[in-house]
């Protein structure tokens, strides 16, 4: 009899460890999915952690570039918020009438330059002495995101031709599939730097591992950051997209260096 209930006794642990594991897996699958533009790795992430703190409820993230996101968009991706580097990809979406409404600028993202401790690149925004260890061969890698899906890639290329050093780089050229790798890339020891997004480079993460400077605004295309809603957007979602233009949101994007021109 007592072998009995204390395997009955087992049986009930075991079914109430596997309703809990089913009830987990079930929540995982219910939180939207954000698709997060890779610049926003950090200040994302933080953002979510204090939305689960406030609200009581999670999303997945989910980061990459913006131009792979849109395509998987187009292709029925099940993302139900999507955060764009370049507005233009969002007003594309809403063209071919993939999004709920045209959406919200949450902020105006930088480049840097930025170079591992121990380089012999100087962190100057200029690209002064980019150009000159150019010149006298002494660059061998150099990191971008690519410029042919991410913004902040696109950026980086605008800003290299209005340095006119585009075309002489492109044999030391390394290539991010988005900026985040690119980060990567720039800090891994086997490249003298590389140019990167300022909201990345301000992760303590990053910023352990390297100096950065600010490139001019002017040498590229603005970087206007826009998020939307995706058709199959649900409660959490739209709570979530409400969340960051809160002020605890605002703030973690502020220290990010993300800003919002006025009127906008």
């Amino acid at each position: 009899m007592t072998s009995n209930l204390s395997c009955r006794a087992a049986l009930v642990v075991v079914a109430a460890a596997l309703l809990a594991v089913v009830s987990i897996s079930s929540l995982a699958r219910d939180a939207p999915v954000i698709a997060a533009a890779s610049d926003l790795q950090f200040a994302v992430t933080e953002i979510a952690e204090a939305f689960r703190a406030d609200t009581g409820h999670a999303v997945r993230l989910a980061f990459g570039s913006t131009g792979n996101f849109a395509r998987q968009i187009r292709a029925g991706a099940p993302f139900q918020v999507f955060m764009a580097a370049d507005e233009t990809f969002v007003a594309d979406l809403h063209a071919d009438g993939l999004t709920q409404g045209e959406g919200d600028l949450y902020g105006i993202g930088r480049i840097v330059i930025m170079v591992p401790h121990g380089s012999p690149l100087e962190p100057d925004g200029t690209l002064d002495d980019l150009a000159a260890m150019l010149t006298a061969g002494r660059i061998k890698r150099f990191a971008i995101a690519n410029p042919d899906h991410a913004p902040y890639g696109m950026r980086a290329r605008e800003a290299l031709i209005t340095k006119g050093i585009w075309r002489d780089l492109q044999p030391m050229m390394v290539v991010g599939e988005n900026v985040s790798q690119a980060a990567q890339f720039a800090l891994s020891g086997n490249a003298e730097g590389g140019i990167i997004a300022y909201s990345l480079a301000l992760a303590p993460r990053l910023d352990a591992r390297g100096t950065h400077a600010l490139i001019p605004e002017a040498w590229h295309e603005p970087l206007r950051q826009r998020m939307v809603l995706l058709k199959d957007a649900g409660p959490v979602a739209k709570a979530f997209y409400a969340y960051m233009n809160e002020p605890a949101a605002r703030a973690i994007m502020d220290r990010y260096g993300f800003v919002l021109p006025e009127g906008d």
